[in-house]
């Protein structure tokens, strides 16, 4: 990818990414932890639309042979460990790797360290004193495929049309359940039409977006970046080419840019919106957490080959098992400690 094409298109759909984070709050540790925290279920919606739209998105655009898709090889012990860990470590560090990001954009100093504490450990695992350990769990035996592995089998040219059947239906299935039901009630609540599309800069630029809107636009977001960037979808990537970038001067790539974009998106999300200060946390013993969070997101990242971008709105939309195993630690893992944070003194 050229310099220039990686830096333009890279900072663009950066800022479109961090944009709708920001006006969405969009963070999987939200989404999953509130799930069994609050019983509320909006942002792991917004979660399953994004899957919906990535999933027909990234069919249609394989099918006409535009992308290739890169369902990932089969690490059962990188899935299960890194997803655990990747999920414990989001909670400890109050956001995943996209809502930490956001929040750097939005002025908060503890989403700041979390990020030093992801770029750590991820360069920790990808080439430091934790790379022995990664490399163990990713070859440990018995299951470990070489092969790309889908949920129907190994990747082939069936995959994109498992894909756009599941996709379609599923959004379908949405749209019945969901979508409509919630229409039905906006409009007996307004007594007027089922969408309004009066004062359309304030909605688009200063109110928070619904979680169906988040979760489309999430969607539609992730195709772009993953056609632009030629199937590179992910945050930890991009912290860690920045951080290469300032310490070895390497060239900054698609991945950096794409961080800078976000944060640059968020800011402006955050100022026009009035949402932007500069906030710390009262006490260190949160920013120490909130590091060490980092720390075990970036370990999670690198051993199960992806962060929850990368897994979760990359790869299940492709079927990868892998990505699916991934997915589904990290949902567990943000359980596990959220259960021993916030609920086992009230049990």
């Amino acid at each position: 990818m050229e310099f220039m094409y990686a830096l333009i298109v890279g900072l663009i759909v950066g800022a479109l990414f961090g944009f709708v984070l920001q006006r969405g709050r969009f963070c999987m540790n939200s989404a999953f932890r509130d799930i069994i925290l609050l019983k509320e279920f909006k942002l792991a919606k917004a979660v399953v639309v994004a899957l919906a739209v990535l999933m027909v998105g990234f069919a249609i655009f394989a099918l006409s042979g535009i992308i290739n898709l890169t369902p990932k090889p089969l690490k059962i012990w990188g899935a299960i460990v890194g997803g655990l860990v990747f999920g414990i470590g989001m909670v400890l560090a109050a956001g995943c790797a996209s809502g930490t990001t956001y929040r750097v954009g939005e002025g908060m100093m503890g989403s700041v360290v979390a990020a030093f504490g992801l770029t750590t450990g991820a360069l920790m695992t990808a080439g430091g004193v934790l790379t022995d350990l990664k490399n163990a769990l990713q070859m440990a035996t018995p299951i470990a495929q070489a092969t790309p592995l889908t949920l129907f089998g190994a990747a082939g040219e069936l995959t994109p049309i498992f894909m756009l059947i599941l996709g379609l239906v599923g959004m379908a299935l949405m749209f019945y359940f969901w979508a409509w039901p919630a229409l039905k009630k906006r409009k007996e609540a307004d007594k007027g039409a089922l969408v309004k599309f009066d004062n359309a800069f304030e909605s688009i630029f200063k109110k928070g977006y619904p979680w169906w809107v988040t979760g489309i636009v999430i969607g539609i977001v992730g195709i772009i970046g993953y056609v632009a960037g030629g199937g590179v979808l992910g945050i930890t990537g991009g912290w860690m080419d920045i951080s290469k970038w300032l310490t070895l001067n390497d060239p900054m790539a698609w991945p950096g840019f794409i961080i800078v974009g976000a944060i640059l998106g968020s800011l402006i999300a955050a100022v026009i919106s009035g949402e932007f200060k500069l906030r710390v946390p009262k006490d260190a013993f949160t920013l120490l957490k909130q590091f060490f969070g980092g720390i075990l997101m970036g370990f999670g990242a690198v051993t199960a080959m992806g962060c929850n971008i990368t897994n979760i709105l990359g790869g299940v939309p492709q079927l990868s098992l892998h990505s699916i195993i991934t997915g589904a630690c990290i949902m567990f893992g943000s359980w596990i400690m959220a259960y021993l944070l916030f609920m086992r003194k009230s049990d």
